[in-house]
């Protein structure tokens, strides 16, 4: 399989498409790399520096689901049949990838297959479905703030996946804890007034 950016830009710009496309179609084009694929292409438009408004939370909904199958050991992807019969605008998709495939492009041009227990192992595919579903449960969350930086890391994971690249995948998974603390230390002030997690840890190891 050619590169992604490649792919798309075959997909989406040089081939006759219909006026949408279906989930099960996003599926066909992903063949062998379909887990890190899909996961990447549903992160992608709330990890851009403008993110497309309005999907962060049924996309991050799919992408626990989807993410929890890595947890489980699946080797397939399983959706619902009407689930792959969802349809987006062809249109919109475009728009999305005009913005970001020179970002995607910057990323392939640094990827390579490496650290093979990261990404063929299946503890390494359990521990990047557990900080996947991590993240795309702060995506639902319809709160402004909580949604671009899990993508981004989710994007990363899935990247480092659909191209066997397990630093970036590693890069991804370290991404997605910093951020659970974080967001696990704001609900911490919310609701104590006062000290974040952050500051606790702090006091906790000063002398």
């Amino acid at each position: 399989m050619a590169r992604l950016s490649k792919e798309l830009t075959r997909y989406f710009f040089e081939e006759d498409r219909g006026e949408t496309v279906s989930l099960a179609q996003v599926i066909a084009l992903a063949e062998e790399k379909v887990f890190g694929i899909v996961l990447l292409l549903l992160a992608f438009p709330s990890a851009l520096p403008v993110p497309a408004p309005g999907y962060s939370t049924p996309f991050g909904i799919i992408i626990f689901l989807i993410a929890g199958q890595l947890v489980i050991g699946r080797q397939s992807l399983l959706l619902p049949i009407s689930w792959q019969r969802k349809t987006i605008q062809t249109e919109k998709i475009r728009g999305i990838l005009k913005k970001g495939l020179p970002w995607l492009q910057k990323v392939e041009a640094i990827a390579h297959p490496r650290l093979p227990m990261v990404c063929q192992t299946q503890v390494g595919r359990m521990m990047m479905g557990c900080t996947i579903c991590l993240m795309a449960i702060s995506m639902s969350i319809p709160i402004p703030g909580t949604n671009t930086l899990p993508a981004i890391s989710v994007f990363l994971t899935a990247f480092g996946l659909q191209e066997d690249d397990g630093l970036i995948s590693a890069a991804g998974m370290v991404l997605s804890i910093l951020i659970a603390v974080l967001m696990a230390s704001v609900i911490y002030v919310f609701f104590n007034g006062g000290l974040s997690l952050i500051d606790i840890v702090k006091d906790w190891i000063k002398p």
